[in-house]
C-alpha cells in the first residue's frame, strides 16, 4: 500500500477507536466486533434500530391470516422513520443495504470510518456482527438412487402411519422450510410444492433466495445468487424437506405428513449462512413476496417453519459471532402471527448446557434433539438446560429419530444422513398432522406446543442428569418431554376439537 494510503487508513482507525469518536457507537457493539474493527477491513454488520412494535395489541382470537396482517403492519410501521434515515445515510456512502423490517434492522458492509459515523446515529441502538459461517453439515452416509423401503423406520417410530389411519395426513397445512435450498421437482416433494399446479411451476410467493452474493467462496456455484427458482447446492435442504412430507406416490414414503404443502427459502450458500440471510427467510415466511421481493402477502404465510441450522455465538472459526439476541424480535413476531417455529438443538458433544446457539435456545421456538430408532439419545445430540443466556431454560422440548434417516437427495435420489437436522423435520411433520386433525389449532402456537410435549413418550436417561434436574425427572434436559408421538398427539387434537386450547373459541 502506498504511504499516503497507509496514512489515511491509520487516520480512519484513530477516528474509529479513540474515545472521543467512539463514545456512542462502541457501546452499541459487541467486544468481538470492536476487535474486528481494529483490522481496518470492511465489516459485515447488522444495525438494529430504534422503534419497537407493540405486538401485545394483536388479538390472538383473530384468524391466523388477519393476525399475520396485523403483525406485518405493526412491524413495517414501527421504526420506519429510523430505517429510512439509516438507509439514506448508507446509500449516500455507497454501502449495500438489506432492509429487514421483521427485526427492525438493516444489514450492510462498512469500513471503519463509515461504521463509526453510521453507528453513532441515534437511530442505531445495537450493532451485531453479520459474519458468514460454514455449518458442519451432516454428510450423506449412503446414496440409494432407486432403493425403496416403503414407510421409513423413522416415520414408523413416531407412529405417523397410525395417525394417518385416523385421517390426519397433513392435508390443508403449509410448511415453510429454510435451508441450503431444495430440488423442488424431486419425485418425493414436487407434488407438495405450492408453486406446482400439476403441469406448470410458478415460484412467486412460494420461493425466495436470501443469498445475494457468493459467500461460500465456491468457484462454480450450483445455485446462483438471487436464485429465482428453487435449487439445492448441498443436499441438506432436500433431505430435511423429504422427512417432513416426502412421498413419491409409490414405495418411497419418507415423510411424516405426506399431504402437507411446502414453500421454501435458501438461507445458506452450500452450507454457509449469516444472521441476515436467516432473518430474511423468516421475513419471507411471515409475508411471502413476489418474484421481485415485493408485494408481501401475509395471508400466504406457512403454519409451521422447519429449521435445521444454527447461528453459533463464538468468534470465528468456531462460530459467526452471532448475538444471543439476534433473532429475538423476529421469533416473537412469528409466534404472535401464529406460526410454529421448529428448530434443531444442534450437533456436537452432548455436555450439560451444550444447547447454546440461537435460535435453539429461544423460548419462542420448539427445539428438537435426536435419538436413534431405539429411543436412545444420539451421540451427537446437544442437551440442556440453556446456560449461555443464564435462563436455565429446559431444552430440548422433545426428541425424534435423527440417526440414520433415509430421505430425498438431489438427483431424484435417496440417501441416509444423521443429525438433529434429521430429527427436526419429523416434529414439524407431526405438528402438521395435528392441524390437519383439528384445524382449530391453526395459528395456536401454545396449544400445538403443549400437545406435542404432553403426548410425547417419556424417556429418562439412566444415571445421566444435568443440574438442577435429577436423572429420574420428567421432563429432563436430555430428552425434554420425550420422543414425539404422532398417534397420541393426533388423538389429543381430535379430542379437543373444535376448541382452542388457550380457551378462546375459534374466530369465524
Amino acid at each position: 500500500m502506498p504511504r499516503a494510503g497507509r496514512t489515511l487508513l491509520a487516520a480512519a482507525l484513530m477516528a474509529v477507536l479513540t474515545p472521543a469518536a467512539a463514545t456512542d457507537w462502541r457501546a452499541k457493539a459487541s467486544p468481538h466486533l470492536l476487535d474486528q474493527a481494529k483490522s481496518g477491513a470492511p465489516l459485515d454488520v447488522l444495525l438494529v434500530l430504534d422503534g419497537e412494535p407493540v405486538l401485545a395489541y394483536v388479538d390472538p382470537r383473530l384468524p391466523k391470516a388477519a393476525r399475520g396482517a396485523a403483525v406485518v403492519a405493526q412491524l413495517q410501521a414501527a421504526g420506519a422513520d429510523a430505517r429510512a434515515a439509516v438507509v439514506r445515510e448508507l446509500a449516500a456512502r455507497g454501502a449495500p443495504v438489506r432492509e429487514l423490517w421483521i427485526a427492525n434492522a438493516v444489514a450492510t458492509r462498512l469500513g471503519p470510518a463509515d461504521l463509526a459515523a453510521i453507528g453513532a446515529l441515534p437511530a442505531v441502538v445495537r450493532i451485531h456482527a453479520d459474519r458468514p459461517f460454514r455449518a458442519d453439515m451432516p454428510r450423506t452416509e449412503s446414496v440409494q438412487p432407486k432403493a425403496a423401503k416403503a414407510i421409513e423406520p423413522s416415520v414408523a417410530r413416531v407412529r405417523a402411519p397410525q395417525a394417518w389411519a385416523l385421517g390426519a395426513r397433513g392435508q390443508g397445512v403449509l410448511v415453510g422450510a429454510q435451508d441450503t435450498g431444495y430440488q423442488w421437482d424431486h419425485p418425493a416433494v414436487r407434488d407438495a410444492y405450492r408453486g406446482w399446479n400439476g403441469s406448470v411451476a410458478s415460484h412467486a410467493y412460494h420461493w425466495h433466495g436470501a443469498i445475494r452474493v457468493d459467500i461460500d467462496g465456491g468457484s462454480i456455484p450450483a445455485c446462483m445468487p438471487n436464485a429465482t427458482s428453487p435449487c439445492d447446492d448441498n443436499g441438506h435442504g432436500t433431505h430435511t424437506l423429504g422427512t417432513v412430507l416426502g412421498d413419491d406416490g409409490g414405495a418411497n414414503q419418507i415423510g411424516v405428513a405426506p399431504d402437507a404443502q411446502w414453500i421454501g427459502c435458501r438461507n445458506m450458500d452450500a452450507g454457509t449462512g449469516r444472521p441476515s440471510t436467516y432473518i430474511e427467510c423468516f421475513q419471507f415466511f411471515l409475508a411471502p413476496t413476489d418474484a421481485n421481493g415485493a408485494n408481501p402477502r401475509p395471508d400466504l404465510a406457512p403454519d409451521i417453519i422447519t429449521n435445521s441450522w444454527g447461528c453459533p455465538v463464538g468468534p470465528p472459526p468456531a462460530g459467526e459471532d452471532c448475538a444471543l439476541a439476534s433473532f429475538d424480535a423476529t421469533l416473537s413476531a412469528l409466534r404472535t402471527a401464529g406460526i410454529l417455529v421448529v428448530v434443531a438443538a444442534g450437533n456436537g458433544s452432548p455436555n450439560c448446557g451444550s444447547i447454546a446457539t440461537p435460535p435453539a435456545i429461544s423460548a419462542d421456538v420448539f427445539t428438537v434433539g435426536s435419538t436413534a430408532n431405539a429411543d436412545v439419545l444420539s451421540s451427537f445430540s446437544l442437551v440442556g438446560p440453556v446456560a449461555v443466556d443464564g435462563s436455565g431454560r429446559l431444552k430440548p422440548d422433545v426428541v425424534a429419530p435423527g440417526s440414520g434417516v433415509r430421505s430425498a437427495t438431489p438427483g431424484n435420489s435417496y440417501g441416509i444422513k444423521s443429525g438433529t437436522s434429521m430429527a427436526t423435520p419429523n416434529v414439524a411433520g407431526v405438528a402438521a398432522l395435528l392441524i390437519s386433525a383439528n384445524p382449530a389449532l391453526r395459528g395456536d402456537v401454545p396449544a400445538l406446543e403443549a400437545i406435542l410435549r404432553e403426548t410425547a413418550q417419556p424417556l429418562n436417561p439412566p444415571g445421566l442428569s444435568c443440574a438442577p434436574y435429577a436423572a429420574t425427572d420428567h421432563p429432563n434436559p436430555i430428552y425434554g418431554w420425550g420422543r414425539v408421538d404422532a398417534l397420541a398427539a393426533v388423538q389429543r387434537a381430535i379430542a379437543e376439537a373444535p376448541m382452542f386450547r388457550n380457551g378462546f373459541e375459534p374466530a369465524p
